[in-house]
């Protein structure tokens, strides 16, 4: 008995924990407290220590208290790399959202006929415009916009896809996974490496709804290889009287250095074809926002709008703000204001200079700056090298990984090197990255 007069009230342990807020330090106390004396009945606790308890206490409402979403240096080069957060948010667009989601705004409320308004109509308005589409709407991630497209037009109905486009990406997410659950039958067509128009043409029927091509994210089929082409998808389509649908993944607007848009065409080419729907998502090249974008014609976005599981898929202001603010910069073609074309714009010159400004600031640092390569990440142009620079750290790089990551720089190690690479790192990183790295040295030095 005298273990349970050994363990503290719950009182003196709120008071010496008072700056806990009580929501999360009451329910502690009382598991805490429940488990020492379920232990000492069942004899496996021997010994009661207040300060222990105390101590325990505190750590577990820390854990709980400390944020679990903490800003990283991206220092491995990958412009939109899915695991940190995909593309960034340039802080005058996010401004432009805060401003409408710190005060009321007309998200479904018409102005003009002092109304309930259409919440899409903000975004398809300015979208249209930018990318040459008759309507658009806004659903909360690609997957999404795929699913939604597919159980409005192809429920109890057969889409047709090549065996070499049933891509499964990050996530686990697979198109023909998705296609089953959304009610459409798939008809695959074709060979992996090589599928023609004729394999489509041959595969339509009486209860054919769609022609539907992917994107190959995170993966390209080279060699002895052939696809027919999102055009001669769109004029079979025509001919046949069903819809076409490109699941484009990813999009982009100006050219591209470094010989990228060679592989793949801006939206507004694709555009140019007049598909009947396409969809992409509102990050990954486009470089804002979650979300996923639908273009098509307007009776079939109005369609889209008309089935009751958009309700699940809508996006709130917040979205609806970013995409508009991201639209009118690509509008107005201030790209500077897309950090996602501003890291893949940057030249060996830009990168060279951000290296030598980290190594003029780390003086004990033994490094070299080196010629490198990199690729966008996202699942955006897959295999495609851009040539980047990057500091490579002498030393364990093992050690040198841990310790950065520990101080939450996430870099990669090529050819058993450690090293930053100057693509992805942000201009205003520079001397934060710099003091970690002093920091890191100078407790190896103490520690030696």
């Amino acid at each position: 008995m005298n273990l349970f007069r050994q363990i503290p009230k719950v009182d003196k342990i709120e008071k010496k924990l008072n700056y806990i807020p009580k929501k999360i330090l009451t329910p502690l106390i009382q598991q805490t407290l429940q488990k020492i004396r379920d232990g000492i009945k069942s004899g496996q606790i021997t010994a009661v220590s207040e300060d222990k308890i105390i101590n325990e206490i505190k750590t577990k409402a820390e854990n709980i208290l400390n944020p679990s979403i903490v800003n990283v240096i991206n220092a491995t080069g990958i412009t939109v790399h899915t695991n940190l957060g995909r593309s960034l948010i340039d802080p005058e667009i996010f401004d432009y959202a805060k401003e409408r989601s710190t005060h009321y705004c007309n998200l479904e409320y018409d102005l003009e006929k002092g109304k309930r308004g259409d919440r899409y109509h903000h975004s398809a308005k300015i979208l249209s415009h930018l990318f040459g589409s008759e309507s658009a709407l806004i659903v909360n991630n690609n997957a999404a916009a795929v699913f939604l497209i597919l159980n409005t037009f192809a429920k109890d109905k057969e889409v047709i896809v090549s065996r070499g486009e049933l891509v499964e990406i990050g996530g686990s997410f697979r198109v023909p996974e998705v296609m089953k659950a959304s009610g459409a039958k798939l008809v695959e067509v074709g060979t992996t490496n090589k599928t023609k128009i004729k394999d489509y043409e041959e595969a339509v029927s009486d209860n054919t709804a769609m022609l539907m091509k992917v994107h190959k994210s995170n993966y390209s089929i080279e060699g002895f290889s052939e696809e027919a082409s999102l055009e001669e998808i769109i004029n079979l389509a025509r001919s046949k009287g069903v819809l076409d649908y490109y699941d484009l993944g990813s999009a982009y607007i100006p050219k591209l250095p470094y010989g990228l848009t060679n592989y793949e065409p801006p939206i507004n080419e694709i555009m140019k074809l007049n598909p009947s729907l396409v969809s992409f998502s509102g990050d990954k090249l486009f470089g804002s926002v979650q979300a996923g974008i639908i273009l098509g014609k307007k009776e079939l976005i109005d369609k889209l709008k008309q089935n009751q599981i958009l309700r699940m898929f809508r996006v709130d202001k917040i979205t609806l703000s970013i995409i508009e603010a991201t639209a009118m910069a690509y509008i107005k073609e201030e790209y500077e204001k897309i950090p996602t074309l501003k890291s893949i714009f940057q030249t060996e010159e830009d990168l060279v200079k951000k290296a030598k400004k980290l190594l003029s600031l780390t003086p004990a640092l033994k490094a070299e700056i080196k010629n490198s390569h990199t690729y966008v990440g996202g699942g955006t142009m897959p295999n495609r090298k851009i040539p980047t620079t990057i500091v490579e750290i002498k030393g364990n790089a093992k050690k040198w990984e841990e310790n950065m990551r520990k101080n939450l720089v996430i870099g990669r190690i090529e050819n058993e090197r450690f090293v930053l690479d100057m693509r992805s790192i942000q201009d205003d990183e520079i001397e934060k990255l710099a003091d970690i790295i002093n920091s890191i040295i100078t407790c190896e030095v103490k520690n030696a």
